[in-house]
């Protein structure tokens, strides 16, 4: 199990910077977080970029101007409700136009949860996010093992880490059609699998997955909950004491700045 521990002691707010073991470099850094009507973990995505070093910026679904961002986080939620589809109303939000060619363009992307189900129906990643199988909503602390390390959001980790972030999801069910599973696999573009137990029935374990150019990363859990010693994951370091899903954070600031 990951041992990670916090890099900062301070508790700034979201819009502030963390002083204490910054990256250097970092403060100058604009990371956007999009928020779309029902999206509820925007802020959570926000304190995590401030903790890391970084400057959180809000993004609103509706402008057509990513303003000058370095990095973009699609956040969890309900976008839109859900409604037709998880991800497919709010794949034609204004701002989306702007996410997308940024993407193509090399700009790092991470869709979290209800994030990458906006990823897959805007096409920047491949598959589908389907029910769970037991057709249940599940919330719960879920260990991954880390494969893809190369990517702008995962660096920071090592391949075969086991990570513990929490999981919350009704439709996480990862699919794709068998040669699409195999590309991803041939490729290693499997970012993380699930350990120890599948939550929702996602083929070959898959709970994340990232673009051929790796600056695209979809991920179902939640990183951004457990940034921060007393509010993240139960650990070996005390009870909600796990900051293991830093790492996303910290990676694509040193990616940034490479």
């Amino acid at each position: 199990m990951s041992s990670r521990t916090a890099m900062a002691t301070a508790t700034p707010l979201i819009g502030e910077r963390s002083d204490d073991g910054a990256i250097p470099g970092a403060d100058a850094l604009r990371v956007g977080v999009v928020q779309f009507p029902g999206s509820l973990d925007e802020r959570d995505a926000q304190r995590a970029v401030t903790l890391s070093g970084a400057r959180a910026v809000s993004l609103w679904h509706g402008d057509e101007s990513l303003s000058d961002v370095d990095a973009v986080i699609l956040p969890g939620g309900f976008s839109y409700g859900d409604y037709l589809r998880c991800g497919a109303i709010a794949r034609f939000a204004p701002l989306m136009t702007a996410v997308v060619d940024a993407a193509k363009g090399g700009m790092p992307v991470l869709g979290i949860c209800n994030g990458f189900q906006v990823l897959c129906e805007s096409h920047l990643l491949p598959g589908a996010l389907i029910r769970n199988d037991h057709q249940h909503f599940i919330c719960r602390d879920q260990d991954l093992a880390m494969e893809n390390v190369d990517t702008a959001w995962t660096r920071d980790y090592t391949s075969g880490e086991t990570i513990t972030i929490p999981l919350k999801n009704g439709e996480g069910g990862f699919v794709a059609d068998p040669p699409t599973l195999d590309e991803l696999e041939g490729e290693g573009r499997v970012v993380a699998r699930y350990s120890g137990l599948n939550p929702n029935g996602s083929q070959r374990d898959i709970a994340g997955i990232t673009n051929a150019a790796g600056n695209v990363v979809g991920l179902m859990p939640h990183p951004e909950h457990a940034v921060e010693a007393g509010f993240g994951t139960d650990s070996a370091d005390g009870m909600r004491a796990g900051v293991d899903g830093q790492g996303f954070f910290t990676s694509v600031l040193r990616s940034l700045l490479v």
